[in-house]
């Protein structure tokens, strides 16, 4: 968004960061990613609150404290999502924000390389800032599972963000030259180098608001406090956490909450912090019976070789995610698209980088896509410095328990697949003796993990409805002269990792602040499964 309101040299932009630098392979080398997310120099290292339909478990909710926010930290994953989620969007009250709307801005924003594996190129961006590629697919497990998807009954797709996304295939990154191609490195390091742009580490305390109108950020920096004036807008793009953490500093959310801390009240919305969404998932783990796994690269020195085959060359093992195949699938007849996420990894192993056993195994990352669980993001107190309470409410719905339970069968269906009968071996996670739906509920409260996609705090709908946050332009309701814009505004959840549709809030945004006329509307119509009323394949 900096780089697009800087970009015709007529407007002044101020970017407040408190992260640091990004330098340095812990971020730069896409197979490390584990480290950043786990690191506090990184990381804001927030914990959910004691999540009652997990047995009371805290979560984890990594968030980039860093140039280039989330973006330097995650698991490179480019996923759109599918054309009907904007539709929804657009039927919940956020007008122009149809997949017709948001299509070109998805083209607008990259440069997309199929890397021989085919694709729809038609549907697809190629002179923008993001590089979006796919890794090398050279590992036999990872052309496995798509074949055991097809032998499953399911569809396969060339390309998950172009007209199909229903099916197996290739799975995309933004990787760049053996490189995380972040926010940063795409679009803010050349946007720096303009006379209009600066960058100002800091601490963000609360947007000033006066006579209705925020007129700057309180920010803290070298240990004293001042305000840094806006002459047009403060744009707040913080993270569906702490987005509405300032908002509710600065006197805009539920009236009641800011009287309990004292906070003057300066726009009503009751909105802010709630229709807090993720992506819950499991790992299904199989043990293999050949050594071929990334098992074997799982020790001081097969890290230490990869790591210098990647700063001497950047390429080799550093080079990818190692997430080379996905899946997205319908759980039933009846879904009109699909609801369900697999990412394929030939290890079985941690986002924490810890193996569940020792020896050569692989699995899949699988969960549903649209919950209708809803948490809630508060306040605990006044001071910015603390962190703000998050409850995700996670698995309180019904329906939250029977679709994790269709994941596990239906992953366990695909691992039996004859195309991995070469390498098949004993199932590690849940572990072949849970098969009742009362053991597979007692291992989903024990070990679902959040994906890290937190999104919907600052839900964008129509300025009459009293639970939206920001109108069709990103506007908080309420108060003149700022905006959001990043994954908080999400009416809802998105079919798949959210790093690619918040980049695209950004670039639309842009235009709205700027003034412009929106891109012209792309019509492409996806492609739905013909059979989707009587078949979940």
């Amino acid at each position: 968004m900096a780089a697009r309101l800087s970009e015709d040299g007529r407007h002044s932009v101020i970017v407040l960061e408190f992260g640091g630098t990004d330098f340095g392979p812990f971020i730069q080398m896409p197979a490390a990613l584990s480290y950043p997310m786990n690191m506090r120099r990184y990381d804001w290292g927030f914990l959910s609150e004691p999540e009652p339909g997990l047995g009371g478990r805290q979560l984890v909710c990594p968030r980039g404290k860093v140039v280039g926010g989330s973006s330097s930290i995650n698991g490179m994953v480019y996923v759109r999502g599918h054309a009907h989620d904007y539709d929804h969007w657009s039927e919940s009250g956020a007008t122009g924000w149809g997949y017709a709307d948001v299509l070109p801005y998805f083209k607008r924003m990259e440069n997309w390389h199929d890397g021989g594996h085919g694709g729809d190129p038609e549907w697809r961006g190629k002179n923008g800032p993001l590089h979006v590629t796919r890794g090398p697919r050279e590992h036999p497990l990872i052309k496995t599972f798509v074949q055991a998807g097809a032998q499953a009954g399911f569809e396969l797709t060339d390309d998950y963000n172009g007209e199909k996304q229903e099916g197996f295939g290739p799975m995309e990154q933004t990787v760049w030259r053996g490189r995380r191609w972040s926010t940063a490195n795409a679009y803010l390091k050349p946007a720096l180098t303009r006379a209009n742009l600066q960058l100002i580490r800091c601490f963000a305390r609360k947007v000033v608001i006066e006579n209705g109108r925020a007129t700057g950020v309180e920010i803290e920096r070298r240990g004293r406090t001042e305000v840094v004036k806006a002459n047009r807008e403060v744009i707040v793009a913080a993270s569906s956490i702490n987005s509405p953490k300032i908002l509710m500093l600065s006197g805009v959310g539920p009236a009641a909450h800011l009287a309990e801390h004292g906070i003057a009240v300066h726009a009503d919305r009751p909105g802010v912090g709630q229709n807090l969404q993720d992506h819950l998932e499991l790992y299904i783990q199989q043990a293999c019976t050949q050594p071929i796994t990334l098992y074997k690269h799982w020790n001081l020195f097969g890290k230490a070789l990869a790591g210098a085959q990647w700063l001497l060359f950047k390429n080799g093992l550093g080079a990818s995610n190692q997430f080379e195949s996905a899946g997205f699938i319908r759980s039933r007849a009846g879904i009109d698209y699909p609801d369900i996420q697999f990412h394929f990894l030939p290890i079985a192993v941690r986002y924490d980088g810890r193996a569940a056993a020792e020896g050569h195994g692989f699995q899949a990352h699988v969960g549903p896509m649209r919950s209708a669980s809803r948490g809630a993001v508060s306040l605990r107190s006044a001071d910015p410095k603390e962190d703000p309470r998050i409850l995700f409410n996670y698995m309180s719905e019904g329906s939250d328990w029977a679709d994790f339970r269709h994941c596990i069968r239906t992953t366990r269906e695909i691992f039996a697949q004859s195309a991995f009968d070469p390498y098949r071996g004993a199932e590690i996670l849940p572990g072949s003796g849970l098969q009742t739906d009362d053991e597979l509920d007692d291992h989903i409260r024990e070990h679902a993990e959040s994906a890290y996609h937190p999104c919907g705090t600052c839900r964008m709908g129509r300025a009459d409805d009293p639970h939206a946050v920001v109108d069709s332009e990103c506007r908080v309701i309420g108060v003149d002269g700022l905006r959001v814009a990043d994954s908080s505004i999400f009416p809802r959840i998105t079919n798949g990792n959210l790093n690619a549709p918040s980049i695209m809030v950004g670039e639309k945004a842009s235009d709205h602040i700027l003034g412009r006329t929106p891109l012209p509307a792309d019509n492409a119509e996806p492609w739905i499964n013909p059979r989707w009323r009587a078949s979940d394949r």
